[in-house]
């Protein structure tokens, strides 16, 4: 029976061979297939399949995992994205880029043609680089200050979009018999001059099926925060704590209200790793083979380059110092969102070092929920119904089993409580996050200067 109409958004989050950092060692995983396109298109028709409203690929300009011990993600995400694009119809395809090491126009044709191709199913997910091992892969002394990153960032996204809009919807008029393909008079040079960037336009390619590819953000920094208020049509975001994730919904919706968005088109989607089985006894017992896996040198190289925390010189067994994360800020400073996640399990747990890397290895942060297929499907109704998410970035610990898993039990769970589709009813990513499709900025400007 249904329960309203207001329904999940739910991505794949997909790491090559799972969330959980030890999930290619599990005699289950295939690590020989992460370069092989068709192993991500059996992950993305498995998407389809379930109805997900997209798949998502994190993505960075350096090596920032330990390969010693990790199959680390190596293929660009907005080309492989291409070919996911090709085994499906419906599912939306979400990339990470780089507002720091790309310039606009280059990225605005690496995403518009993604759009086209797909048929309008392309998102950004924003991001401005969190690694200084970038900067001397770009031939930089230095990786730029989060001030001036975000700075660059939002001139490289008010650029981009412009670009995008610079076509107007009716710009082309295919006309053979006068020999007019497009009327010029609809294409704008955009002329953006800003302190980082300048950009003269116009692009050199029509506007998408979309308008333009949907806007995705995943900083929960305050800087962070007033980015995705300003410009976010869905974010990604990290909480373990309920109550924290609707502290995070309500701030983004006010900030998103006072720049004159509707907070309804800025779709807040937390992390959500699940391991599931048949009962919370087998569950948890997942969890802890998942665990037992681990290399601890590669989970203490992992959380002094997630938080700059640095606990190798400790004991395994012996409790983490909470005055090791003393400097993680209070819960309205934000300026360090993942470090204040992992200082709070800190305080709250009292782990010793290896429950903390275990705690971690799982998904980084965010969180790790081990139970039967109701109890998953339960905990993501609680999020849903109490305003803590409008869906969820599933996050599954194993590839491909763990997305099997979810979308075999867990989604006709959810289906059956009216709270996800059970079809898709558009076409594009924008129809299933349930966006609007914007106007071109430049509409009507050619009729008003005449």
């Amino acid at each position: 029976m249904a329960r309203g109409t207001r329904q999940l958004s739910l991505n794949a989050f997909i790491y090559p061979t799972g969330h959980h950092e030890a999930a290619w060692r599990h005699p289950d995983s295939s690590p020989e297939r992460i370069y092989d396109v068709s192993y991500f298109q059996e992950l993305g028709r498995t998407a389809e399949a379930a109805k997900f409203d997209a798949v998502f690929f994190a993505d960075g300009p350096a090596l920032r995992q330990n390969v010693k011990h990790y199959a680390a993600p190596g293929l660009e995400p907005i080309t492989l994205l291409t070919a996911i694009a090709t085994a499906t119809t419906n599912l939306g395809l979400i990339a990470t880029a780089s507002t720091t090491y790309y310039e606009p126009y280059n990225l605005a044709r690496l995403f518009s043609s993604l759009d086209h191709i797909s048929g309008g199913r392309a998102g950004w997910n924003i991001v401005t680089t969190g690694t200084d091992l970038a900067a001397a892969n770009f031939g930089l002394a230095a990786h730029p200050v989060h001030a001036d990153r975000y700075a660059r960032a939002r001139e490289f996204v008010d650029a981009v979009v412009a670009l995008w809009d610079s076509w107007e919807d009716d710009a082309i008029v295919l006309d053979p018999a006068a020999g007019i393909y497009a009327d010029t008079d609809k294409i704008h040079e955009i002329n953006f001059v800003g302190r980082h960037l300048k950009v003269r336009g116009p692009f050199n390619a029509a506007r998408t099926p979309q308008g333009h590819p949907v806007l995705v953000q995943a900083g929960a920094s305050n800087d962070g925060r007033s980015f995705a208020g300003r410009y976010a049509e869905a974010i990604f975001t990290a909480h373990q704590r309920l109550e924290d994730g609707q502290a995070f919904y309500a701030d983004i919706k006010k900030r998103a209200a006072a720049f004159g968005r509707n907070p309804e088109h800025v779709k807040v989607l937390p992390g959500i790793s699940p391991f599931i089985a048949d009962t919370e006894a087998e569950a948890h017992a997942l969890e802890r083979e998942f665990n037992e896996l681990t290399v601890p040198a590669y989970g203490l190289a992992q959380l002094k380059n997630l938080v700059g925390t640095d606990v190798r010189h400790l004991p395994l067994d012996e409790a983490v110092p909470v005055e090791l994360f003393a400097g993680a800020g209070d819960v309205t400073d934000n300026s360090q969102s993942r470090l204040q996640v992992i200082a709070g399990i800190v305080a709250r747990e009292r782990p010793t070092v290896r429950q903390l890397l275990h705690r971690l290895a799982g998904a980084r942060g965010h969180r790790v929920f081990a139970g039967t297929p109701e109890q998953v499907a339960d905990t993501i109704e609680e999020w849903f119904t109490n305003g803590a998410a409008d869906g969820f970035n599933v996050m599954p610990p194993q590839y491909p089993q763990g997305l099997e898993k979810f979308a075999s039990t867990v989604v006709p769970i959810l289906q059956e409580r009216g709270l996800f589709r059970e079809e898709y009813t558009g076409s594009t990513l924008r129809d299933h996050f349930g966006l609007p499709r914007p106007e071109s900025q430049f509409s009507g400007r050619a009729a008003v200067a005449q």
